[in-house]
């Protein structure tokens, strides 16, 4: 069972590889992604335009932005393309018992 700095987020089997899905927890909006077998928490919000990432495309490890294209690398929320030049947030993951779970603050 995760420590307390956990949030419950869903059901690891209601991802499906490669296709992002918003969530919220503690009021912050968040996009998992499944890809590669790993699950990626990525801040929902592009550093750019203020618009919903889990409406992008993903690729590999990587999320497109749907409005302008900048993409940003679900391991380090790192800009790869312009017009963005701000990292988004990015969530440690806890798969526990079937169960997908994100730590908002601190080192997971």
């Amino acid at each position: 069972m995760p420590d307390s700095g956990h949030t419950y987020l869903c059901a690891l089997d209601v991802l499906e590889e490669g296709v992002p899905r918003r969530f919220e927890a503690e009021g912050v909006p968040i996009t998992l992604v499944l890809t590669g077998q790993q699950v990626f928490a990525i801040h929902d919000t592009c550093s750019h335009s203020a618009v919903s990432l889990s409406e992008g495309e993903v690729d590999a490890f990587s999320i497109e932005c749907w409005l302008h294209a900048s993409r940003f690398d679900l391991r380090t929320g790192r800009p790869l393309d312009p017009p963005a030049t701000r990292p988004v947030p990015v969530y440690p993951v806890r798969i526990d018992d079937g169960s997908v779970y994100v730590r908002l603050t601190g080192e997971g």
